[in-house]
C-alpha cells in the first residue's frame, strides 16, 4: 500500500514538472510501446529459425519493459493497435524480419529524442533510451537474413536491367514505332542478358573463392527478370509506343523509388543520394538511347 502511495505521488510529480505536449508525446510513445510488443510476439512466433526468433523475442521483452516505464508517469493502461500490428505484421512476412523491425524502429526513434529533452526525467528514462539505440545497433544487426546477404547481387540485376532496358526500350520505341514489335525485342534482349548477367555473376562469385556462386547468380538473374517484365508491360498493354515508353520509364522511376527505400531500411543507406544516382543513371542511358533512334530512323531511313 505504501508503495502505490509513493508511486501515485511520484506520477503526480512527473505530471507537474512535464509540458502538455511533452506529456501527450509520452502516452503516444506509451502506445508505440505496447503495440510494438504484440507486434514482436507475434513476429517471434512465426520464426523457424532459434538464434532469430530469440533477438526477436528479446526486442518484444524490451518494449514491454519501456511500456511499463512510462505507465508509471502517465499512469494508464493502454491497449495495442491492432491495425498497426497487422500492417507491419504482414510488412514483416513479405518483405523480410531486418525490414519489418527496422521501420517500426525508425518511428520508435523519434521517441528517443522526445525523452532527452525531458531534464526532469532523464535519468529516469535512461534505460529506455539505451534499450531504444541497442534495438538497432546490436539485436537487429544481429539477426541473419538471407535476402539480405545476396542483396548485392539482386543490385546488381536491378540495376543492369533499369540501365540496359530503359535504354534498348527507348532506342526501339523511336526505331520501330510498333509496340508489338518493341516488346518482343525487348523480351528477347532482357532474357538472353539475364541469362549473361547470371553466368557473369557465377563466374565472378566462383573466381573469388566464394561458396554461394549459384545462389549469387540465381538472384541476379531473377532479379534481372522481373524488372525486365515490368518494363516491358506497358508496351505489351497499349497501342501508342511513345505512350508506353512514357509509363515505362514512370514504372522504372517507381522500381528505383520503392527498391531504395527498402534497402535504405534495410541496409541503413541514404536513401534520396542512391535513388536519385540510380533514377539519373537510368533516365539519362534512356535519353540517350532514344537520341540514337531517331539518328537512325532519320538517316539510315529503314521503316518496320
Amino acid at each position: 500500500m505504501k508503495n502505490q502511495r509513493m508511486k501515485q505521488r511520484k506520477r503526480e510529480k512527473m505530471k507537474v514538472e512535464i509540458s502538455q505536449s511533452n506529456y501527450d508525446e509520452i502516452l503516444k510513445d506509451q502506445q508505440d510501446e505496447i503495440t510494438a510488443h504484440h507486434l514482436y510476439t507475434k513476429v517471434a512466433g512465426t520464426i523457424k529459425d532459434d538464434h532469430n526468433r530469440k533477438i526477436v523475442e528479446q526486442v518484444a521483452q524490451d518494449e514491454k519493459a519501456h511500456y511499463m516505464k512510462l505507465k508509471e508517469i502517465t499512469g494508464k493502461e493502454l491497449k495495442p493497435e491492432k491495425i498497426k500490428i497487422e500492417w507491419h505484421y504482414w510488412l514483416t512476412r513479405i518483405l523480410g524480419l531486418t525490414f519489418g523491425i527496422k521501420l517500426l524502429e525508425k518511428s520508435e526513434s523519434k521517441a528517443i529524442e522526445t525523452y532527452k529533452t525531458l531534464n526532469a526525467e532523464l535519468a529516469y528514462l535512461d534505460d529506455i533510451i539505451e534499450d531504444e539505440e541497442r534495438h538497432e545497433d546490436e539485436l537487429i544487426a544481429m539477426i541473419d537474413e538471407e535476402r539480405l546477404n545476396y542483396m548485392g547481387s539482386v543490385v546488381l540485376g536491378l540495376n543492369d536491367a533499369l540501365v540496359e532496358l530503359t535504354g534498348a526500350l527507348a532506342g526501339y520505341t523511336f526505331a520501330f514505332q510498333n509496340t508489338k514489335l518493341i516488346a518482343i525485342t525487348g523480351l528477347i534482349t532482357g532474357i538472353s542478358a539475364s541469362f549473361s548477367m547470371a553466368a557473369s555473376e557465377y563466374l565472378a562469385t566462383k573466381q573469388e573463392g566464394g561458396d554461394d556462386a549459384l545462389k549469387s547468380s540465381i538472384y541476379t538473374g531473377m532479379a534481372y527478370v522481373f524488372t525486365v517484365l515490368f518494363l516491358i508491360l506497358p508496351f505489351l498493354l497499349l497501342s501508342n509506343p511513345f505512350v508506353s515508353l512514357g509509363v515505362t520509364l514512370v514504372v522504372a522511376v517507381l522500381i528505383i523509388f520503392i527498391f531504395n527505400y527498402y534497402i535504405s531500411v534495410a541496409k541503413d543507406y541514404n536513401f534520396k543520394k542512391r535513388f536519385f544516382e540510380m533514377a539519373t543513371i537510368s533516365l539519362g542511358v534512356a535519353a540517350i538511347s532514344f537520341a540514337i533512334g531517331v539518328l537512325i530512323n532519320r538517316y539510315i531511313g529503314i521503316d518496320i
